[in-house]
């Protein structure tokens, strides 16, 4: 059998599979042909991974890719292909009133595979500068539910925000309101956790296959009971269906609860970055970055493929076709290299930890098309500008707080 591309000699992470070892991956008309320990059929573009581990392709649950639109949307399509991001889900950019233009300018354009939560908010995170839902007129479940209705295959469920200040003085009205949007259709809800809403208010309220997102942010009302243990509520849910998403972002990931919850066996199911504006460069940068974070606080590899790719694919209902390397399934592959030395990462408190290992992207395959990271580096660098530009706008600062001196694991 010829190929169009065959990849060789990569150790492949498989989780969704169960594939861990060596293998040849073939690619023909966008779509894996074929995976053995030796392929040797005719191939119009052959290349040696040696060393280099191989994943399905990475899935971001979590960014904010409304570029132009809102004030945190970023321009992501190169930025994915460069980091082994082969799908990203907006977290609820676009409401009712502005999903159209999402679908016809975002997400029909894209190389990438884009995905979208609709926001329980008319208006969608329009704006930094205010909570969306500080006006419960903004939640509308019927036009909400119409709208995913009508995009199946772009919009995948409802999000809401619960913290003081998205909500006001509104408390768990909007959660209750994106609840009703999202049974409507039969779709899931993401739920974005923050201080000033009681999380046991929010997680009592959530369904199987329901999302919380930002489990480890360190702002209040979060996982932990008192700063120390995970609190009850929180593996109730779990034993539910309900899914736990890191969601890193400018300020909901915290090095110290994550760290407290691992050691209590209470991992993420789902590693994604919450990528906007003011995260970009700092202190999330990417999807690898994230992950390199998580494999620094002890997870296992395998772990943190599993919560990149099959578990991803479960948490927003697509694991029929993503997240695993299954012949005559799109070809979506990542491709990265396990660098050793001393790395330094950054929460979004600026809390700096030194780790040995980093994640480093080799390449992306998107649909059986190539994508290196040198090739990309000037989109990546536009998306740059216009993040600089938006922040001269908004007035509101990047990235994390001052970082402290890098704490020695």
């Amino acid at each position: 059998m010829s190929y169009d591309l065959l990849l060789k000699g990569a150790t492949v992470v498989d989780p969704g599979q169960g594939r861990h070892g060596v293998y040849d991956v073939a690619v023909a008309a966008g779509v894996i042909a074929e995976i053995g320990e030796r392929l040797d059929g005719p191939a119009r573009q052959t290349i040696r991974l040696d060393g280099k581990i191989l994943t399905p392709g990475w899935i971001d649950i979590h960014a904010h890719v409304y570029a132009g639109a809102t004030t945190f949307g970023i321009k992501a399509d190169a930025l994915c292909l460069a980091t082994g991001v082969t799908t990203v889900v907006d977290a609820g950019s676009p409401g009712w009133t502005n999903v159209r233009g999402f679908k016809e300018f975002i997400a029909d354009p894209a190389r990438t595979r884009i995905l979208t939560f609709v926001h329980i908010s008319s208006i969608g995170l329009l704006n930094s500068m205010r909570g969306e839902m500080e006006d419960i007129h903004n939640a509308d479940p019927e036009r909400t539910a119409q709208v995913i209705e009508m995009w199946p295959d772009l919009c995948i469920g409802v999000k809401v925000r619960q913290g003081r200040l998205q909500v006001g003085e509104n408390g768990i009205e909007p959660l209750k309101r994106a609840v009703e949007a999202a049974e409507m259709v039969g779709v899931r809800l993401m739920v974005h956790i923050d201080q000033g809403v009681p999380l046991s208010s929010v997680l009592e309220r959530l369904r199987p296959g329901d999302i919380v997102t930002h489990c480890y942010h360190g702002k209040g009302d979060n996982i932990l009971n008192g700063g120390e243990t995970v609190v009850p509520e929180v593996y109730e849910a779990r034993k539910r269906g309900v899914f736990f998403d890191l969601g890193h972002g400018a300020g909901s990931f915290h090095y110290e609860v994550a760290r407290k919850a691992i050691r209590q066996g209470f991992y993420s199911d789902v590693i994604s970055t919450d990528l906007h504006i003011y995260s970009l460069f700092d202190p999330v940068y990417s999807l690898p970055e994230t992950a390199s974070k998580v494999l620094n606080l002890g997870v296992s590899l395998e772990e943190v493929v599993r919560q990149t790719t099959i578990n991803a694919a479960r948490a927003i209902g697509r694991d029929d076709t993503l997240g695993a390397l299954i012949p005559g399934a799109v070809a979506d592959i990542a491709v990265f290299e396990l660098k050793e030395g001393e790395f330094v990462f950054t929460d979004s408190h600026g809390q700096q930890e030194m780790g040995n290992r980093k994640i480093e992207p080799v390449l992306t395959v998107r649909a059986g098309t190539v994508y290196h990271p040198a090739d990309l580096q000037g989109e990546i660098e536009e998306t740059r500008q216009r993040a600089v530009e938006m922040k001269s706008i908004t007035g509101l600062p990047f990235g994390a707080v001052k970082k402290t001196e890098p704490r020695l694991k």
